[in-house]
């Protein structure tokens, strides 16, 4: 099989001439054409032999490649090329070994921006290679992931990745839920977090000195490049500053605390199969109750998933947290007392 550089360029090259009913292609047309195209995607390319094209039209047959049915007509002393059937493409066909390794080799690469909504179609592609690519009839669609993909702000991911990357200030004019007018913030961000389908931006804000104060995008209204000097964080490893929380809400001046959890019904083994956080250690106390020891920092994103269990779970210590639900779950009952429920 070619290896050579521009392999897979070349023959998308060559089979636009193959299916071109219009036009004659002869052996120095098929060069041209490729030299071409090579020289406008790598102006440092070099010449294309006519071996090399006759190796790539001799791969393009093979079983290895596609299989292509290509004429050679006479005219003169001369031939040129086109497809048996002009209807045909690679284009259509299968992907072949070469094209499975350029994905693969590009997978590597678009990796690193796992959970990224623009690269969820690496996901998809995983899975056609995992389930065998040369199957003409593998079309169903059987997985799905989570992901909000109306979110907004979404659009801008890339840029604030761009941000980070490249060292940038920005501007930004946000606008939280709690206000009904945006207001400037400048950033100089640092990472990128998504929690429960929604991301967040974090950075430092040289007007609070704090290096992780965090916008939601969805909130973010525009925001433009400062040309003034990027602060660079030197303080929090993003590794290990979500270790201890659950979202992402870090509370100023907070600590983590011993939590002690009581889970009944099925949601004891939801839990006990899904853990809340790492630092989960659980047992039974009987056969109905799971009682569940963490250790975190406690934040409202962590409130609210306990508000979630709603009458399946208890919280035993601390007393704060337990007074905090108990006061959430009465609120919540106030809000159904003025309607009459038949």
């Amino acid at each position: 099989m070619p290896t050579n550089k521009n392999a897979l360029v070349r023959y998308k090259v060559l089979d636009n001439c193959f299916r071109n009913p219009g036009k004659r292609y002869f052996i120095n047309d098929l060069i041209t054409q490729c030299e071409l195209m090579l020289e406008y995607i790598d102006p440092s390319a070099k010449g294309i032999s006519r071996r090399q094209i006759y190796d790539d039209i001799a791969f393009m047959e093979s079983d290895e490649g596609w299989g292509i049915e290509l004429d050679r007509i006479r005219d003169g002393k001369r031939v040129f090329y086109r497809y048996k059937d002009i209807s045909f493409s690679i284009n259509n066909m299968p992907l072949n070994e070469l094209e499975i390794n350029e994905l693969k080799s590009t997978l590597s690469v678009l990796s690193q921006f796992k959970g990224m909504p623009q690269f969820e179609f690496t996901h998809e592609i995983i899975m056609k290679l995992t389930n065998g690519l040369n199957s003409k009839t593998s079309n169903s669609y059987i997985m799905e992931f989570d992901n909000n993909q109306y979110l907004k702000g979404l659009e801008n991911l890339g840029a604030l990745y761009n941000a980070i990357y490249y060292k940038k200030v920005l501007l930004i004019k946000y606008q939280p839920f709690d206000r009904e007018i945006p207001y400037d913030i400048t950033i100089h961000p640092y990472f990128l977090k998504q929690y429960n389908n929604r991301w967040f931006l974090f950075g430092n804000n040289p007007d609070l000195g704090k290096d992780d104060i965090n916008l939601a995008i969805d909130r973010i209204v525009s925001f433009k490049e400062l040309n003034t000097n990027y602060h660079e964080n030197s303080v929090i490893d993003w590794e290990d500053y979500f270790e201890d929380i659950i979202g992402v809400t870090k509370p100023a001046e907070s600590k983590v605390e011993d939590i002690v959890l009581q889970f009944s019904s099925k949601t004891a083994k939801y839990v006990e199969t899904k853990p809340i956080h790492g630092s989960q250690k659980s047992k039974w106390i009987n056969n109905d109750i799971l009682e569940v020891k963490l250790q975190l920092i406690i934040n409202y994103e962590f409130q609210r998933l306990l508000l979630s269990y709603a009458d399946n779970v208890t919280v035993i210590k601390p007393i704060h947290l337990l007074k905090d639900i108990r006061d959430a779950l009465k609120s919540a009952v106030e809000n159904y007392e003025p309607h009459q429920i038949s």
